[in-house]
């Protein structure tokens, strides 16, 4: 038995060692056959870059180890949308990128590995190598004009040789004036960008040579819609975004637009200001932040000795002004439902928090600022003007001349910034101003304009501004002496009766020495100015237009070959453009060509057209057309 048994031990071993034996030559075979992936690692690390402004900035990155690679970069720490390749290029720098970082992660099977940041200076100012249009009527005084048009001409806009290009639908309702930026650098690559927002409360971006769309936001909350029309018919069927955005092109890593955007949950409206990447959509800054605010006072909607800001009762009308780093918001009512007042607020545009809160009407009621869409202007001083509608104006006045509880309802009124704090420091009211507001006859219908400087013979610099509204006077103040209010006279710098017999629902123009209006069912008229004085015998077109009349705006190269543009808000929106020097000539308009070839959609109020590069940008009830000389 123990001789046996230690056989079958041995056997076992045997077997045991021919099996081991197999099993190895099986594992090496495997082992020499397959070859593991190896993780990446980075042999050329990004390198930092100097550039002027405007000057392309190219990194890259070379990686080691087992193909394919891919590639996320990331700016300040954050993916690039779009840029997935070895090389990340910004085509054209902006000082506002100064001190950004650019990183890369290198992923395989294997794994990933990050680069080192690499640093972007830029140098000196922004360099573009077109027109920006940043905001309303192109700057803050509200001129509406553009100097800087090269390739559209008096000569070339004609039906022959200019006409509709494209159109860029959008998805609702666009009461505000596009924007635009000039080689905008856009996942990688340089792009013309136009900005449309909707009233559906979207902002989208597209290149307005190619009509392709870049990005589109939408500045909803979670669980929110657009707000209902709060009964009034003015802006319908849904509010989102009504007034025109503004944007600076150097603010945060890329550029900032600034918007403000009304919403609603259930029987809560919400009025929020957003600051959005003008590369990405996305939102900056921590925004957005929520409007709120409370004044001294006992009028409308007060409690405790305050008025207060109420959301639902409010639409953002007029264009947001952007004035020395702070965005300013004002407020205009759903028709004249009360309560409401008037109210200016502003908000520090780097970090979105409130720095100033005005109320025009705190003691009374109405005095809305709505401007028929037209932004609050300013001077180089840093002081705004606002034409305000309706409202309690005091007739009693204190020693300055003011009314003695601060109610300037239906005034043209101008606001000092200075120490970060708003006040009214100035103001003119028509004699008759209470009878006026009580018969809606306000200002509140038309904008402000701030003039250029005027000098002429021996007398001082003039610093005059204008406004007119409903009751069909143009109105001219000296921004140093505005006028006040008299009971028996008006005495503001100069008054133009019956000028504009129809009355105003919308904004001026200025170019070359010349003020462009437009009254309600009339015709667009140019009033020259010499010696200082607005001439009261304007040249006007052939054409009238139906309400509220037009918008102008100006295209011109320096002082040559100026076009006023305008939209005439019918059933069809058309597009008019005239000799800026002779309105009499009517160069173009969109009804010429023969069919439908430059129709563009359905005619909105209070548009004013936009134009940059040899492009015209004309908004519709949803859409935006683009206009230039034809292919």
């Amino acid at each position: 038995m123990r001789a046996g048994h230690r056989r079958s031990l041995a056997g076992a071993s045997f077997f045991l060692a021919i099996a081991l034996a197999l099993w190895g030559c099986a594992g090496a075979t495997n082992s020499s056959s397959t070859t593991s992936a190896v993780a990446p690692s980075i042999a050329s690390q990004p390198a930092s870059q100097t550039v002027a402004a405007g000057q392309a900035a190219v990194f890259s990155v070379t990686a080691t180890g087992t193909g394919p690679f891919t590639f996320q970069w990331q700016e300040n720490n954050t993916n690039v949308a779009g840029a997935t390749s070895s090389t990340y290029t910004i085509p054209a720098t902006v000082s506002g990128e100064n001190g950004t970082t650019f990183r890369v992660i290198v992923t395989n099977s294997a794994g990933s590995v990050t680069s080192i940041s690499a640093t972007l200076t830029v140098n000196g100012l922004v360099v573009s190598a077109g027109t920006d249009v940043t905001t309303y009527h192109n700057d803050i005084a509200r001129t509406g004009q553009n100097t800087t048009e090269t390739k559209l001409t008096q000569a070339n806009v004609n039906s022959t040789t200019f006409g509709l290009l494209r159109n860029l639908a959008v998805d609702g309702l666009v009461d505000a004036e596009p924007l635009y930026l000039s080689q905008l650098s856009v996942a990688g690559a340089a792009h013309n960008v136009v900005f449309i927002v909707t009233e559906h409360d979207s902002v989208y971006a597209f290149d307005s040579d190619t009509g392709a769309q870049l990005w589109k936001a939408s500045l909803l909350g979670l669980g929110e819609t657009t707000s209902d029309d709060r009964g009034c018919g003015q802006v319908t069927p849904e509010i989102g975004i009504t007034s025109t955005p503004v944007i600076d092109r150097v603010a945060g890593p890329r550029g900032i637009l600034y918007a403000v955007a009304m919403s609603k949950n259930g029987s809560t409206y919400f009025q929020r200001l957003h600051a959005l990447d003008v590369t990405t959509g996305a939102e900056l800054k921590g925004g957005p932040v929520t409007i709120q605010a409370t004044y001294p006072g006992t009028g409308d909607n007060s409690s405790g000795g305050r008025v207060v800001f109420d959301p639902k009762q409010y639409k953002e009308r007029a264009a947001l002004l952007l004035l020395n780093g702070v965005i300013y918001t004002s407020w205009a009512s759903h028709c004249d439902f009360r309560p409401y007042t008037g109210w200016i607020i502003g908000y520090n545009e780097t970090s979105l928090a409130q720095t100033s809160v005005l109320n025009l009407i705190p003691n009374g009621s109405e005095g809305s600022i709505w401007q028929s869409g037209g932004g609050l202007a300013a001077d180089a001083q840093g002081n705004i003007y606002a034409l305000v509608a309706n409202g309690t104006f005091d007739t009693t006045l204190d020693t300055n001349g003011f009314p003695n509880i601060q109610d300037f309802g239906n005034g043209y009124v101008k606001v000092s910034t200075a120490g970060g704090t708003l006040k009214v420091v100035d103001y003119f009211n028509m004699m008759n101003t209470v009878s006026e507001s009580g018969g809606d006859t306000d200002l509140g219908s038309g904008g402000a304009m701030v003039l250029p400087d005027l000098t002429y013979g021996t007398a001082n610099t003039l610093n005059l501004a204008v406004g007119a509204g409903k009751d069909g006077n143009l109105y001219v103040v000296n921004r140093n002496s505005m006028g006040k209010w008299n009971a028996n006279s008006n005495n503001m710098y100069q008054e133009l009766p019956g000028a504009l017999p129809n009355g105003v629902y919308g904004v001026p123009a200025y170019f070359n020495n010349t003020v462009y209006y437009c009254d309600v069912n009339a015709t667009l008229k140019s009033f020259p100015i010499s010696n200082g004085k607005l001439s009261t015998t304007p040249v006007q077109t052939g054409a009238s237009f139906t309400y509220p009349g037009v918008l102008p705006s100006v295209s011109a190269n320096g002082t040559s070959n100026g076009i006023v543009w305008a939209i005439e808000n019918t059933g069809s929106a058309v597009l008019h453009a005239f000799a800026a020097n002779d309105l009499t000539q009517e160069l173009y308009n969109s009804n010429q060509a023969s069919g439908t070839r430059d129709q563009f959609g359905s005619g909105n109020k209070f548009i004013t057209p936009m134009i940059a590069d040899g492009k015209v940008f004309a908004a519709t009830t949803n859409s935006v057309a683009v206009f230039g000389l034809l292919p």
